[in-house]
């Protein structure tokens, strides 16, 4: 089922001509890689496609809806997002900060439920931070608040989600539990649209890839059909050499 989908869509990054019209269809199931390097335009896709900035040209549908139409209350619902950086505004306890993603379901004025502190407690305890509910975020480090924001996501239980560098901070062991924890979304029917500076985490764990060249270029497809030298060499300005790993490709820098 198509959940998120842009119909030439152009992102719109100041000081850059239009880029390549991207006509996306993002759907249930699966894992979606957004590679390219600094500058490339990544965050800006994905704050786009949350509609927190609008597109040059172009349109976003949630399902058969203009998000542009769509009321922000019920596109929340349907669509969530962990930013890069992480502002916290005002002292909150990791638990508080968690329960803030059941907001779009509930009303105004409205108190969380049990069933929503269960399921705080349960992205929480999935994130390996629920021994950490009762600390302000304030005292967490990166990896831990990194987890938390994550969590938070998961409490908000949205049909796709998108992410920006989910591995920012996190150690290698938190780094597969996150990534193992998104495969487990998109098989339990949910989307996956996140940016990433590894190339092999994208190489390991998506099905699909959008490659974002500095120029406004882009190309996507399958991850069989994006990952292939050539192409990455060019996006990247850098010679790779690549090892099989049982059947996954995994990329190293060449030396000069």
């Amino acid at each position: 089922m198509q959940w998120l989908s842009t119909q030439d869509l152009v992102v719109d990054i100041v000081g850059r001509k239009d880029g390549s019209p991207l006509n996306l269809n993002i759907e249930s199931g699966q894992i979606w890689g957004v590679l390219g390097p600094n500058g490339a335009g990544k965050t800006t896709l994905l704050h786009t496609l949350a509609g927190l900035r609008a597109p040059r040209s172009g349109r976003l549908f949630l399902g058969q809806q203009a998000i542009a139409d769509m009321r922000r209350k019920d596109v929340s619902r349907q669509l969530g997002l962990v930013f890069q950086d992480h502002q916290d505004g005002f002292p909150a306890t990791v638990l508080e900060t968690v329960l803030t993603g059941r907001h779009p379901w509930l009303s105004l004025w409205q108190m969380e439920t049990a069933e929503d502190l269960s399921a705080a407690e349960e992205a929480l305890a999935d994130l390996d931070v629920l021994h950490l509910r009762d600390r302000l975020v304030s005292t967490l480090s990166g990896g831990e608040r990194q987890r938390v924001a994550i969590a938070t996501l998961m409490t908000q239980s949205p049909h796709t989600l998108l992410l920006d560098e989910p591995s920012n901070h996190l150690d290698l062991h938190h780094q597969v539990a996150v990534m193992e924890l998104l495969t487990r979304q998109a098989e339990s029917g949910r989307a996956v649209f996140m940016c990433l500076h590894d190339l092999n985490l994208a190489a390991r764990w998506c099905n699909h890839l959008l490659l974002m060249y500095p120029n406004g270029e882009a190309c996507w497809g399958s991850a069989e059909q994006m990952l292939v030298p050539a192409a990455l060499e060019k996006l990247y300005n850098q010679r790779l050499e690549t090892i099989d790993m049982n059947g996954t490709p995994f990329f190293v820098p060449a030396r000069s």
